[in-house]
């Protein structure tokens, strides 16, 4: 690498929305922007999150200077318990983020060893060669900031996620002059958020779902379940808002909405009245027009407070005729599917529901649209672009809108390394990036392989033969015992599985007894003849599993 080059490194959220991690690199420093994870698709069998490959930080830990998280999200801070443990650096973000972060690090018990440090909305803070600037963005959660990267070598401004919007719940607007600010000082690149580039013209002010939230409310004469994500405390606030107004008591269903709202309430940026918060078991006590509930399960999660609700297993909450079910979010790609297999139970359940795309502005979405995008770029005036945050379809359609502004937009792929210096911006290697599947059962990930055996036994099942021999002779003992589970039809079941049987055995008494009998072929063999039957009876490749044991 040059030394006096800057390296703009995405280790994720390059390519797809969410997994948000960038390294910039100079001299012998890094500075580390987001570190998010990303929730499975349907494919991802088992998974519970993905968070990015920090192979490349490991490695190189001792060069990592600091973390700047730009707001509290999970696609931005979730990874951080995983990451952290191998990259022990110091966080550096604003009050109610590092609130966020400082719970979900004490669950795992590393706040304790963790160095972090609060920064004000505008405040500049030195890491090591890195001079960064936060800057107040607006976005659906309080305290978000796009970054003002100065080096050496030029300026870099990291968006992360910002709209501008003309009228927000807390009254702070962008911070416009500290952008422009910059641009005048000169912008070598802008990573920008690319989420909304489809969309076109500006994205519609929170004060608009407000409105249209009032006017649920008002036509509303039975119990109302607002979902959203639990980070965005401005949504929630709205919603409480309301609820006072109609003399509604508000509960809260979900363990990150009731963390979240605790952690906002206590820092301030959410008010409520001693009143109106009851707890969800205390529902019961009033009638159903003096209830909100606030909930977790906008995305379907199949064990969320929502879904479980419209399940009907849900401990303190049953859905009944008259409620109305609002869901004030957007689908995460790859999310439809189980959305709207809740809304269906919902209403199977008699709730009447609203979603976005029924009543638009029931949301709005935290990020800026085509129009303000193309203002951040006309106030930072960069020398190059970053597309990051979004799918290839998104970095293409930012290449050819900078293209028609004269600007030149470079598409990155999760690790690769961005050289940049005043002169020129390329490509010059690409380090280790990727996903890590993480299921629960620990923080060291799981393998690929683990998720195609779980979609191969989704897919087809398993068969698993099982045989006891002589370990000298060769001879067969016991068995073969056929098990089949999820793999053939139980018309055909005694017939595949006696066939199965009768070619096991004849492999095993075709082996020499001379004792030279290499039994990792026997399984492989065994494993083929299988496959061919159950191909050619079944139509269907399961997983089978030979066990030979050995006495």
């Amino acid at each position: 690498m040059a030394e006096n080059a800057l390296h703009i490194i995405p280790l994720g959220g390059a390519t797809e929305i969410g997994r948000n991690i960038t390294a910039y690199h100079l001299g012998e420093q890094i500075l580390v922007v987001d570190c998010g994870l990303m929730f499975p698709d349907q494919e991802m069998l088992g998974v519970d999150i993905v968070i990015p490959d920090a192979s490349f930080l490991i490695e190189n830990r001792a060069q990592v200077a600091g973390i700047c998280l730009t707001h509290g999200h999970e696609d931005h801070i979730g990874a951080l318990p995983y990451v952290l443990p191998h990259v022990p650096a110091p966080i550096y973000t604003t009050e109610l983020t590092l609130g966020l972060v400082r719970e979900k690090l004490k669950e795992y018990g590393l706040w304790a060893s963790t160095e972090a440090i609060q920064v004000a909305d505008g405040e500049r803070v030195q890491i090591g060669d890195f001079n960064v600037e936060f800057v107040h963005v607006c976005h659906s959660i309080p305290g978000a900031c796009s970054l003002v990267i100065r080096t050496p070598t030029g300026t870099v401004v990291h968006t992360s996620d910002f709209k501008f919007d003309q009228n927000p719940e807390d009254g702070k607007l962008t911070d416009v002059s500290a952008l422009a600010r910059a641009g005048d000082e000169g912008v070598l690149a802008l990573v920008v958020d690319s989420t909304n580039v489809d969309k076109p013209g500006y994205v519609l002010s929170e004060a608009t779902v407000r409105e249209a939230l009032d006017q649920v409310f008002l036509e509303a004469s039975g119990r109302i379940i607002v979902t959203s994500f639990a980070s965005n405390i401005n949504r929630i606030q709205q919603v409480i808002d309301i609820s006072q107004r109609y003399n509604r008591r508000v509960a809260l269903a979900g363990r990150s909405m009731q963390e979240n709202v605790r952690i906002a309430r206590e820092l301030g940026y959410l008010h409520v009245g001693e009143d109106t918060l009851i707890r969800l078991d205390q529902i019961e006590g009033y009638s159903p027009s003096e209830i909100t509930i606030i909930t977790t399960g906008s995305q379907g999660e199949p064990l969320s407070a929502l879904t479980r609700m419209a399940m009907g297993d849900h401990r303190h909450v049953r859905i009944q005729e008259g409620d109305t079910v609002v869901f004030s979010a957007t689908p995460i790609p790859g999310n439809e599917d189980l959305i709207l297999r809740t809304i269906n139970h919902l209403f199977k359940q008699g709730a009447n529901v609203i979603d976005p795309r029924m009543h638009p502005p029931i949301h709005v979405s935290g990020h800026a649209n085509r129009e303000e995008l193309k203002m951040m770029l006309n106030l930072t005036r960069p020398a190059f672009v970053v597309p990051v945050h979004g799918e290839y379809r998104h970095k293409e359609l930012w290449r050819r809108m900078a293209g028609e502004m004269n600007y030149l937009a470079i598409h990155l792929e999760n690790g690769d390394t961005l050289q940049v210096t005043p002169e020129e911006a390329v490509i010059t290697e690409h380090v280790t990036a990727g996903a890590v599947f993480v299921d629960g059962s620990g923080m060291s990930g799981l393998e690929d392989a683990v998720l195609r055996d779980r979609w191969h036994l989704s897919q087809d099942g398993i068969v698993v033969v099982v045989c006891t021999v002589d370990h000298a002779t060769g001879r067969l003992i016991a068995g073969p015992d056929v098990v089949a589970r999820g793999a053939i039809l139980t018309p055909e079941l005694d017939k595949v599985t006696e066939e199965a049987r009768r070619r096991t055995q004849e492999i095993i008494e075709a082996l020499p007894e001379d004792g030279t009998v290499d039994w990792a072929t026997v399984r492989t063999d065994v494993r083929r003849a299988i496959n061919k039957l159950l191909q050619q009876t079944t139509g269907r490749r399961p997983m089978v599993v030979p066990i030979l044991m050995e006495i």
